[in-house]
């Protein structure tokens, strides 16, 4: 049985600022840059959120070259006058070949990125667009020793519980579960008719907050 955790949450934006913008009017702090991906041509910012995980917000970068695939998490088909939102998550593993092939969701190609000197293996849909509106998690599997998380300042910022909100809740759980997720009480999967939402209770210096993403 294969094992995965939750590596760290998704925020999509039209660009880098307003994403950053959204973190900090929610949570009272600013995300640290993080650098670019050249291969998928974005770039990110970073939020420590545990020892193991913390928030990427992520956006196309202006500066980049043009891709020759579709950029991941579905960042093509922003506007320019999007809303910075929570779109998905990301679990990591040790084997990332097993979880593809255990896992009853298509998860995409297993694709070899880097940014800096962190490498990793990643799930990316050919079409990059997000698993099961954003429900379905990204699979990851660092290859370089140290966690990016461990990487980040402390700013006082807690994930308490990762909430999912899915019309087929049953399906998806039963899909998370041969994934070999471990909750850990951290992540709940809840069904409710038309409704696509991914809510992440986070716990700051000023209180508990939360950011939050609908899908389609």
């Amino acid at each position: 049985m294969p094992e995965c955790h939750l590596d760290h949450l998704v925020i999509t934006a039209p660009t880098l600022d307003a994403g950053c913008a959204y973190v900090e009017q929610q949570l009272g702090v600013r995300p640290q840059p993080g650098g670019q991906h050249p291969r998928m041509g974005t770039h990110n910012s970073l939020l420590r959120l545990a020892d193991s995980i913390y928030l990427e917000v992520i956006a196309i970068d202006p500066d980049a070259r043009e891709p020759s695939r579709p950029r991941w998490f579905g960042l093509d088909d922003l506007s320019l006058d999007a809303s910075p939102r929570l779109a998905t998550w990301v679990v990591r593993c040790d084997d990332i070949h097993e979880v593809v092939e255990k896992s009853p969701m298509s998860l995409g190609a297993i694709e070899p990125m880097s940014r800096g000197e962190l490498e990793w293996l990643i799930t990316i849909p050919a079409d990059g667009e997000l698993i099961m509106d954003g429900a379905g998690p990204t699979v990851i599997q660092w290859t370089t020793g140290q966690h990016p998380a461990s990487r980040l300042a402390d700013c006082g910022c807690r994930l308490s519980r990762l909430e999912i909100v899915h019309p087929d809740a049953v399906r998806l759980n039963t899909r998370l579960d041969a994934m070999g997720l471990v909750r850990n009480d951290l992540i709940d999967v809840f069904g409710q008719n038309g409704m696509r939402c991914l809510t992440a209770h986070v716990q700051t210096a000023n209180g508990r907050r939360q950011l939050s993403g609908t899908g389609t």
